[in-house]
């Protein structure tokens, strides 16, 4: 993509240059991915028992355990890579609750949910293929840093495959002469969400979505345990269900917003915890809160496209 920096009336083309090394740009990442990916560093180049070394490891806001791997060269196999960590990760969970415990992360770890995420300059077709096809969700960020130091991240657009994940299995261990089998990842679906809820919110809800997924057609949903994710390269908004309201967890820091109305929940200020990613929560009841929340969810699609 081309970028340019406007300077009153004047506009100037920012030129794509190289990372002198991939390892810069790893460091870049783990010394700021909270900031970029909402995502907590707990280790770099963690060695597994098979030998191997995950480039970064970390965990996600709703507990998830997080695979960074960094392509470094056009024909590394990186997504293959990931899912061999992967595998190993689900047969360590001790070991990865223990570095969490270490690292003073203590959030619960949602096992159903581990996410791979590659990070590359670009990708060839047989990567795009290989993620498009896997029923296991595979993300794939590319990056370009321009002149005045301007890092610009996007989601590699793909069409997923409607596959079924019974076929993406690991084996546990082998017990009375049986090997049952278990998901790598669980998925969830929004009609798992939907039947939280009463038939009124429920319609509430459908007119909400139409409103976030025309914000922009690279938005994506992503239904997770504890709610529905919308994002780009990372969560915007993050939508609970409840019987009778929704309530919207909005990625701003604190203080961040602009809300002349006062509706929204400050968790910072209140120094409570809370599901999803950000400081801000905005509850919806009726169709008259929605114009305005939709208007508080733009802001913070501003703040992370």
């Amino acid at each position: 993509m081309a970028l340019f920096q406007i300077n009153q009336t004047k506009v100037k083309r920012l030129t794509a240059k190289d990372v002198r090394l991939e390892k810069d740009l790893q460091k870049l990442f783990e010394q700021n991915l909270e900031e970029i990916l909402n995502i907590t560093f707990l280790a770099a180049e963690y060695s597994t028992s098979f030998g191997g070394r995950i480039d970064t490891i970390g965990v996600d806001q709703s507990g998830a355990p997080v695979i960074i791997e960094y392509k470094r060269s056009t024909n590394e196999s990186v997504i293959n890579q990931g899912l061999s960590y992967l595998r190993w990760l689900l047969d360590h969970k001790a070991e990865f609750e223990s570095l969490c415990t270490e690292k003073n992360v203590k959030i619960e770890i949602d096992w159903d949910s581990p996410r791979v995420i590659c990070v590359a300059e670009s990708y060839n077709k047989f990567d795009i293929d290989t993620a498009d096809f896997l029923p296991i969700n595979i993300e794939l960020l590319r990056y370009r840093i321009y002149d005045d130091n301007i890092l610009y991240l996007e989601q590699e657009s793909y069409q997923r495959v409607k596959v079924s994940t019974s076929g993406i299995v690991r084996k546990a261990k082998q017990e009375k002469g049986q090997e049952p089998t278990e998901r790598l990842q669980k998925t969830y679906t929004v009609e798992d969400h939907l039947r939280k809820t009463g038939e009124s919110t429920k319609a509430l809800f459908l007119k909400l979505r139409e409103g976030i997924m025309g914000i922009d057609e690279d938005v994506t949903e992503v239904p997770k345990k504890l709610y529905i994710a919308y994002k780009l390269t990372t969560n915007f908004a993050d939508v609970i269900f409840y019987k009778d309201e929704l309530r919207i967890t909005l990625n701003a820091k604190s203080g961040q917003l602009n809300d002349p109305a006062g509706i929204t929940t400050d968790f910072v200020k209140l120094n409570k915890g809370h599901w999803g990613n950000g400081d801000y929560e905005v509850k919806i009841k009726s169709e008259a809160d929605l114009e305005y929340a939709l208007g508080l969810i733009k802001q913070s699609y501003d703040l992370n496209k």
